[in-house]
C-alpha cells in the first residue's frame, strides 16, 4: 500500500512553524531567513515532498504547463531552444510538454489542439515546413491562449516571435564565399512558404548583387536535409552543373552535400567551398570541419520564455499586449570547408 503524499502541513508540524512560513520558504521568499529556508528544504527532502500541481492550478486558474511544438526533436538547435525555455520557466514553477510536427501540417494541427485540450497556459512553436493552412493557430488565438513563435514564424497570425537574423547571417555566409573567390555559388534553400527561407535566400541574393555577381535561378534549389542533399548533389554532378561554392540553409544539408562531393572526388574547399547555417556540434567533427553561421538557440529559448511571462502578467492585469519581434544576432564561424588559407 502506497504511503500518502506528504504536505506542507506535515513539514510545518515537524518543524513547529506555520504552513504559510513553509510555503514561502519553498518559494524562496525574501522575507524568510536563509536558515529557515535551509531547514525547510531539508525536511521537504526527508519527507519526499512534491507540490500538488493539480490543487495549485485550481487555486490559481492556471495549469503551470507550457506546450512546445517543434518540427523535429532530433535537431540540436531545437534542443538548445528547449533548454533556454526551461532555464526561465522552471524557476517560475512551470513545466513543459514537448510535441513535434515532423514537418507535417496535419500533425502540427493535432499537436496544437492536444495542447489546447490539456489547458496549457501558453504555446511556443516553430512552424512545420509543409503547412500553409493556419486555422489551428487562429483557433488558439480565439481561445486567448498566449502564443509565441520562434525560428519559423507566420505573418498571418498576430503574435510575438523570436528569430535569428537570418538575412544578415545568409548575407555574411555568401559574402564570405565571395571573398574566397567563388562566383558560382549554389544556394540549397529551405522549404518554400517559410519566412526563414525567404530571409536567407534574400541575404544570399543581396550579397551576390553587392559584388556584381549574376543571380542565377538554376543555382537556387530547395533542399533542407542531408538525405535530399546527397541525392541532389549526385544529380547536379551528373548534369555537369558548374558551381564552386555552396551556401546551405542548415548544417545538416551542407554535410550531406559535402559527403557526396567527396565520394565523387571533389576536393573541399579547393573545388567547392561550403558553408552551412546553425553551427551544429557536428560541424566541427566532419572532415574538413564545416564553416557555419552560429545562432544561439539557448538565448532564443530564454527570450521566448521571457516574452511569454511578460504577456501573461499583462493579461492577468488586463493590460493591452503589444506584440514584439526579438532578433537574435548571428556570428560567422570560419573553418576548413570554406577557407582557402
Amino acid at each position: 500500500m502506497e504511503s500518502p503524499q506528504s504536505t506542507i502541513k506535515d513539514i510545518a508540524k515537524a518543524l513547529n512553524i506555520s504552513p504559510s512560513t513553509v510555503s514561502r520558504a519553498l518559494k524562496n521568499h525574501p522575507d524568510i531567513s536563509q536558515e529557515t529556508k535551509r531547514v525547510v528544504l531539508e525536511m521537504a527532502e526527508k519527507f519526499d515532498y512534491q507540490p500538488n500541481i493539480v490543487a495549485l492550478s485550481l487555486r490559481k486558474s492556471t495549469s503551470f504547463m507550457i506546450g512546445i511544438v517543434i518540427p523535429k526533436i532530433v535537431h540540436h538547435f531545437f534542443s538548445t531552444i528547449i533548454s533556454g525555455i526551461e532555464d526561465v520557466v522552471n524557476e517560475k514553477g512551470y513545466r513543459i510538454i514537448i510535441t513535434q510536427s515532423n514537418e507535417n501540417a496535419k500533425k502540427e494541427s493535432e499537436c496544437v489542439h492536444t495542447l489546447a485540450a490539456s489547458r496549457v497556459d501558453g504555446i511556443f512553436m516553430s512552424l512545420a515546413s509543409q503547412g500553409e493552412n493556419h486555422e489551428h493557430l487562429k483557433h488558439i488565438k480565439k481561445r486567448n491562449i498566449p502564443l509565441v513563435f520562434f525560428d519559423r514564424i507566420s505573418d498571418e497570425i498576430e503574435a510575438s516571435c523570436v528569430i535569428v537574423n537570418d538575412y544578415e547571417g545568409a548575407f555574411q555566409a555568401t559574402e564570405h564565399l565571395i571573398y574566397q573567390g567563388r562566383k558560382n555559388i549554389l544556394h540549397l534553400a529551405g522549404p518554400k512558404g517559410l519566412k526563414i527561407t525567404e530571409n536567407r535566400t534574400n541575404g544570399y541574393i543581396d550579397a551576390l548583387k553587392k559584388h556584381n555577381i549574376e543571380v542565377k535561378e538554376e543555382l537556387i534549389i530547395p533542399c533542407d536535409n542531408s538525405k535530399s542533399a546527397k541525392e541532389l548533389m549526385k544529380n547536379l554532378l551528373d548534369k555537369n552543373l558548374f558551381f564552386d561554392g555552396i551556401f546551405a540553409v542548415n548544417d545538416d544539408t551542407a554535410i550531406g552535400a559535402m559527403m557526396t562531393l567527396k565520394e565523387n572526388n571533389k576536393e573541399i574547399p579547393k573545388d567547392v567551398a561550403i558553408i552551412g547555417f546553425g553551427d551544429d556540434p557536428l560541424a566541427e567533427l566532419v572532415s574538413p570541419a564545416l564553416s557555419s553561421i552560429s545562432q544561439s538557440g539557448f538565448d532564443m529559448g530564454r527570450e521566448v520564455a521571457n516574452i511569454f511571462l511578460d504577456e501573461l502578467e499583462k493579461k492577468q492585469k488586463s493590460i493591452k499586449i503589444e506584440y514584439v519581434t526579438q532578433i537574435i544576432p548571428t556570428t560567422l564561424v570560419i573553418r576548413e570547408s570554406s577557407s582557402k588559407n
